[in-house]
């Protein structure tokens, strides 16, 4: 079992050569974002043409569910490194979102939208720094890259699928400008089966990684090495304009497109996402990962000044389409980062750690820019392009702060 590998192994394509754990995660990852951008492609309009929620509570709700899923993240990342276990965890956090996804049924507040959406977070921080340290602890750092651009290409994958489905819900349904309570509900039944799949996959197709008995980590930073926690600051100076994208999809909205559109514009989104996110990936196992995360800010950083200055419908579909760009390159390659920066033992925690500090920069983030857009007519300058330019400042001064803290040889380079 532990013979080097064949000259014919050697030379097949190295995404065969990952391990059990990468495809099972990956599956899992797939079938759930089939049923979550199911819900939350449509739950903007649910908030806002249903139940007349303000942008300013939009930002509010997606502020404090992911805050939420940010301090549990820090704590199950530490727990798993603790009990040294990644399988369970992850499984854990998968069943508790699928469990509160059929009370979206029932809200007839935006106060219960967020309640639901808090548990459904819930979930996402239990399983979120477990799932993500079982792919590291599964892989080496010469496939690290691939490994998780593979991972986001199944997640973005199902978005994609997820958010078609909720299109042809809609379309069969005559929805047009506006949603109606009925179709909601349609898509939160269609989207509980994909959801309890996934638990199943991961609860059966994947394995538990021994680790080796050390004493638990400390839940601190000061352990960790120093390019690490440059890396963590510099990543939230970038969430702080990085607020939730349903203020993107209802910038759409506000530039005359329609929700079925929206919908199929979300997912060409998440086709060119997933369609980098491997190629992304496996590119920054050679150059090194700073590299492609700086171009994938700057990037973003491009994408949000058009949103500030775009004025047609076909102009925002070009647009959200090429953000996948962003995602694509980034996502996946931050998260082999993490673990090229850290031992093994303490991967859990360092995940937990960077999880919680994106998800707890996205509320303030979330709030500031609804307060952003729903400045017109109070402040001079302010209103719907406001966020936009934000994000875009900010994400290009946290792509020049990360060449200066990550200088030096790359610590991903073979």
């Amino acid at each position: 079992m532990n013979d080097a590998p064949s000259q014919s192994k050697s030379v097949r394509p190295a995404w065969r050569l990952l391990p059990r754990n990468v495809w099972a995660v990956t599956v899992t990852s797939f079938l759930t974002d089939i049923s979550s951008e199911m819900l939350l492609g449509i739950l903007p309009f649910f908030l806002a043409n249903v139940l007349g929620a303000r942008t300013s509570a939009i930002g509010v709700i997606e502020g404090v569910a992911e805050t939420t899923a940010s301090l549990l993240k820090l704590f199950s990342g530490w727990l798993s490194d603790r009990f040294k276990a990644r399988k369970w965890p992850a499984v854990l956090g998968y069943a508790i979102s699928t469990i509160s996804k059929p009370f979206f049924l029932a809200a007839n507040s935006w106060g219960a939208v967020m309640g639901i959406r808090i548990a459904d977070r819930v979930g996402k921080g239990v399983r979120t720094a477990p799932r993500d340290a079982l792919v590291a602890d599964s892989i080496g750092p010469e496939h690290r890259g691939l490994a998780f651009g593979l991972h986001r290409a199944g997640d973005t994958a199902g978005a994609m699928l997820g958010t078609l489905a909720a299109a042809l819900i809609l379309w069969r349904s005559g929805e047009g400008a506006a949603l109606a309570r009925e179709t909601f509900q349609q898509v939160v039944w269609w989207s509980v089966l994909p959801a309890v799949l996934a638990v199943l996959v991961l609860a059966l197709g994947s394995r538990e990684v021994p680790l080796k008995a050390k004493d638990a980590p400390r839940l601190t930073l000061a352990g960790f090495d120093k390019r690490f926690r440059w890396f963590l600051a510099t990543v939230v100076l970038f969430t702080l304009g990085n607020s939730s994208d349903a203020f993107l999809m209802l910038r759409a909205q506000e530039r005359g497109v329609g929700l079925v559109q929206i919908l199929l514009m979300v997912a060409s989104f998440n086709l060119i996402y997933a369609l980098i996110s491997g190629p992304a990936g496996a590119i920054s196992d050679r150059v090194g990962r700073r590299r492609i995360i700086q171009i994938g800010w700057g990037v973003y950083a491009l994408i949000y000044l058009g949103f500030a200055l775009v004025e047609s419908a076909w102009q925002v579909w070009v647009l959200y389409a090429l953000y996948g760009v962003y995602y694509g390159m980034v996502e996946g390659t931050a998260k082999a980062l993490v673990a090229d920066l850290v031992p093994p033992e303490k991967r859990g925690t360092a995940y937990g750690v960077y999880n919680a500090a994106v998800g707890l920069a996205v509320f303030p983030a979330s709030v500031i820019a609804g307060v952003l857009w729903e400045g017109a007519g109070r402040w001079s300058g302010f209103g719907p392009t406001a966020p936009f330019f934000f994000g875009a400042a900010l994400a290009l001064a946290a792509a020049v702060m990360l060449r200066w803290v990550l200088q030096g040889p790359s610590p991903v380079r073979p």
